[in-house]
């Protein structure tokens, strides 16, 4: 009998263990975003300034760009989630730019982190206010990594 007691409170044990675990780090299944299936979504962005933009505008809405990384805050975890992003000046030999001087790569885990992204994050809304004032043109190219 005091062996059935020991599985019991073990059992038990192990049930509130479990369950303050949960309690301090919670699952927040209905927030589930799983990775694509082909390894994420790549969003390509590339502008080309205004000729009346100055240098400091140009530095500006580019450190902007880049701060998206962090800025962009998933709505339920409230954690940035753009997996990763770089970009920098045009230095390319083969005269195809057509205008294009900076060019971004931003990637998502998701097609639904990169629709949230574009259609409604608060601070990358905020960033097309602003930047839109000195880019001329913007070209955007997105795929799903691995996926022709």
């Amino acid at each position: 009998m005091a062996r059935n007691n020991v599985t019991v409170l073990a059992i038990v044990a192990i049930f509130c263990l479990g369950s303050l675990f949960m309690l301090a780090n919670p699952l927040n299944l209905g927030a589930y975003d799983p990775p694509s299936q082909h390894g994420g979504v790549s969003h390509i962005v590339m502008f080309q300034f205004k000729d009346t933009a100055s240098a400091d505008a140009i530095a500006e809405a580019n450190r902007q760009m880049i701060a998206l990384k962090d800025t962009c805050i998933d709505p339920i975890t409230r954690k940035p989630y753009i997996r990763s992003m770089t970009g920098g000046r045009d230095n390319s030999i083969e005269g195809l730019q057509n205008g294009v001087s900076y060019a971004f790569v931003v990637k998502f885990d998701s097609l639904e982190k990169r629709d949230y992204y574009v259609k409604v994050d608060p601070s990358h809304q905020a960033f097309l206010q602003v930047a839109g004032s000195v880019i001329e043109k913007a070209i955007v190219v997105d795929f799903a990594d691995g996926l022709f």
